[in-house]
């Protein structure tokens, strides 16, 4: 008598980028579509806080290994200057934790036997295992919202010769070794890579990304189509009838401090313009709520594992620049400012360039504003009707197919 055969669970290692918390979002939405094609699939999040506290607070299994990796927030922090962050350099200088991390991650694939692991920007395991492909114990699917390091123009000559340096390695590397990454997935479009060459005699973005990525639309946590009506949310968040709700939220990190000083400078005088205005300013879960002097009527939250609804549900959004925060707010249909860090060549390139192509959001210059110019924005926003392009809501399903046949 032939007994029948019982298949083993999938089982998957996540790594979520700890650079913000809009990876995690974007990335629980993947694990979730693919526990549709897998109801047994079991995950396992190598990630690092406050990756890990939103990780928990969804019920997701963390490593046991996360605790010991090296703290990549930390190190953005510590490199950073008044709202002014050179995140090239920042990445540049962080090889002793990569390297630290990529140890961690090594011994983990070596010890369990996972059928794939998902790499979510993690940028150790992907430089390791193409440095060293004997290394490569599973199949790994690689995401990333953006290709391509930028010199930003002010800073001359020596980082032009860097970025190019960096993008040619990694041009090299994936051309040289093409079993590496059994999926490379670009999160967004073929129009989101924005029209510039790699460096001097490199080729263009728009001409080599197509070649070597699938495109899964933008993945975004949850679209705001599932979230009830606007009505209801603000119903549900205790917001009055004729409120005009600003949402101030600057990410994951601590990087946002100043930004969210000016914001409540600028406060009072939105007030006086607007005597509606309910402020509410998440600092996050790496910066704590008594560093900062609230103006009376504006509250104070440290971490909220439901913001993308409050950004659905509010009148206007202050945010840093970040892609998943604004996006997020582009799908909701959400007016907003945002500020991006100066030298921060994905916040000011990147991303910048997908809110241009969806006709949303205002560029705020952080050096350029002082709290007038913020208040006056703000009143003027509240009154803007432009439409923004919608935002697909398919891409962690789409994203989730293209790594089904991996298993």
């Amino acid at each position: 008598m032939n007994k029948k055969r019982i298949k083993a669970p999938k089982r998957v290692l996540y790594l979520s980028s700890p650079i913000g918390l809009g990876h995690a979002r974007r990335d629980l939405a993947i694990a979730r579509e693919l526990r549709t094609h897998f109801p047994d699939m079991q995950v396992d999040w190598l990630a690092q806080d406050p990756v890990t506290r939103f990780l928990m607070a969804n019920n997701e299994r963390v490593h046991p290994d996360s605790v010991r990796l090296a703290n990549e927030s930390a190190h953005i922090e510590a490199e950073s200057g008044e709202h002014d962050l050179n995140a090239f350099m920042a990445i540049r200088n962080m090889d002793e934790i990569l390297v630290k991390n990529f140890m961690v991650f090594q011994e983990a694939v070596e010890q369990q036997d996972y059928d794939l692991v998902i790499a979510d920007e993690a940028w150790d395991v992907d430089h390791f295992w193409h440095e060293h492909p004997e290394l490569k114990r599973t199949q790994v699917a690689w995401f990333t919202d953006f290709v391509g390091w930028v010199p930003i123009p002010e800073n001359g000559a020596r980082e032009a010769f860097l970025t190019t340096d960096y993008n040619a390695e990694m041009i090299g590397h994936v051309e040289n070794n093409p079993d590496i990454r059994d999926r490379a997935i670009f999160v967004g479009n073929p129009d989101d890579i924005i029209p510039h060459s790699f460096g001097k005699d490199l080729p263009q973005m728009r001409d080599w990304v197509p070649q070597h990525y699938d495109f899964s639309g933008y993945i975004i946590g949850q679209h705001p189509d599932e979230f009830g009506s606007r009505a209801e949310l603000r119903h549900k968040f205790g917001y009055q009838d004729g409120e005009k709700i600003c949402i101030v939220t600057v990410g994951g990190s601590g990087v946002g401090s100043n930004l969210i000083r000016r914001i409540l400078a600028a406060y009072p005088a939105a007030k006086s313009k607007i005597p509606e205005l309910r402020m509410i300013v998440v600092t996050g879960p790496r910066l704590d709520p008594a560093m900062f002097n609230f103006p009376t009527g504006v509250e104070a939250r440290a971490f909220v594992p439901n913001l993308d609804h409050h950004l659905a549900a509010c009148d206007l959004a202050l945010v840093q620049g970040g892609l998943t925060t604004s996006m997020e707010l582009v799908a909701a249909g959400t007016p907003f400012l945002y500020f991006p860090l100066k030298n921060h060549f994905e916040q000011n390139f990147h991303v910048a360039q997908r809110l241009d192509r969806y006709n949303a959001g205002r560029k705020m210059i952080y050096d350029d504003c002082d709290p007038d110019n913020i208040a006056q924005a703000m009143v003027e926003e509240l009154s803007n009707s432009k439409t923004f392009k919608p935002v697909e809501s398919d891409g962690a399903e789409r994203a989730a197919k293209m790594l089904v046949d991996l298993f």
